[in-house]
């Protein structure tokens, strides 16, 4: 079980009601911030992990698959940035319940914003890129003093892994 906090552009676009019970995520990457990004020829949805800011990219069409979007996006990310098969599939599995709560953390959401700056950057200048590809790009640049690849595989207890962008 996890949630995500949604900006309340985002909130208006799926239509989901707050929760108002929030409890402490069940994964390691713990609650999620995200946010819409209206772009062509899809709106897309970014979202940050709270913990290591590790950032995925989905798509925003058909809010009720969101939860499996972003499971699939975690899985994938994960994958490529080397965290074992069984770890990746823990959280993925942690990720069964998905809530949605408002937004808490000034810090995540300025990270989320820079994100999105960047993200329209690349999207205009190098489209040919996957959401995948665009995510793992996003996740090798520096925020709040820390890089969210390296975090999160640190969080992982992944060492010396590496993975190259295309």
């Amino acid at each position: 079980m996890f949630a995500l906090r949604c900006t309340q552009k985002l909130q208006r676009r799926i239509g989901h009601p707050l929760s108002a019970v929030v409890g402490a995520a069940d994964t390691q990457l713990g609650d999620w911030y995200a946010n819409l990004l209206v772009t062509k020829p899809a709106h897309l949805i970014l979202c940050v992990s709270e913990r290591t800011l590790l950032p995925i990219v989905v798509e925003a069409r058909n809010p009720s698959m969101l939860r499996a979007r972003m499971v699939e996006a975690v899985r994938q990310v994960l994958g490529s940035l080397g965290v074992p098969a069984a770890s990746v599939e823990r959280e993925c599995a942690a990720m069964d319940r998905l809530y949605f709560a408002k937004t808490e953390s000034k810090s995540i959401l300025g990270v989320l914003n820079e994100f999105i700056f960047q993200l329209k950057y690349s999207l205009a200048h190098r489209p040919e890129l996957s959401l995948l590809e665009q995510s793992l790009w996003l996740a090798q640049t520096p925020v709040a003093h820390t890089f969210p690849d390296r975090a999160t595989q640190e969080l992982f207890a992944i060492h010396g892994a590496s993975y190259a962008l295309q």
